[in-house]
């Protein structure tokens, strides 16, 4: 089994790689998801691509097999609290770098989706942009975080179900900013992401 062929398996073939990526940069509400993924050289499964372009059930039947093979893997969140206090783009990085230090095996080098990252306990690395579509580890890292913040957008849906989030995700859909309207922000929603349309004194 073959990875989509667009997808490169390694930059470097003699170092340990590590892909990182996160998700839910957009929604008005939830943490943002980051993970850190080291793949086998040879690892290939066809289902494997930016989890953008994979259906839903395509990344959760992709999820328990990049765990069960990855030579390591980690999942970390950065709440929405620490959104508003650090910036999203800063809490980002400070997700994928929390999943390199879980990461059972320490990588040689990082692969980072994206264009931004900072230098940090002495690891190289290089940032790709759309890097999710280009290396299996860093696509490998996608599905994991979307995987597990959707996951945890719904559980979060079962306490607040006005919102949708099991549906939208916690992203500014007109289901969710008509909630908004109508029932105010939760201390789940990042105080830094309201809408210019919705009075700040919501919260």
């Amino acid at each position: 089994m073959r990875n989509e062929p667009h997808l490169l398996n390694f930059l470097h073939a003699d170092l340990v790689e590590a892909g990182c990526d996160e998700a839910g940069r957009g929604p008005l509400a939830g943490p943002v998801f980051a993970a850190a993924v080291i793949l086998p050289k040879d690892f290939h499964h066809p289902l494997l691509n930016d989890s953008k372009k994979m259906t839903e059930k395509a990344r959760e039947t992709l999820r328990p097999i990049i765990e069960r093979e990855a030579i390591a893997w980690a999942v970390e969140e950065v709440s929405a609290e620490e959104i508003d206090t650090i910036n999203i783009l800063n809490a980002s990085i400070t997700g994928m770098q929390r999943a390199v230090k879980r990461l059972s095996t320490r990588p040689e080098f990082l692969l980072i989706d994206g264009n931004r990252f900072k230098p940090f306990d002495n690891y190289a690395y290089q940032c790709v942009v759309k890097g999710d579509a280009k290396f299996a580890s860093i696509a490998a890292a996608s599905v994991l975080a979307k995987t597990y913040r959707d996951e945890y957008m719904r559980k979060l849906a079962q306490e607040y179900p006005q919102y949708g989030w099991d549906r939208n995700m916690g992203y500014p859909t007109k289901e969710h900013v008509d909630a908004i309207i109508s029932h105010g922000y939760t201390p789940h929603h990042r105080k830094s992401f309201h809408l210019k349309q919705l009075e700040p004194t919501l919260f």
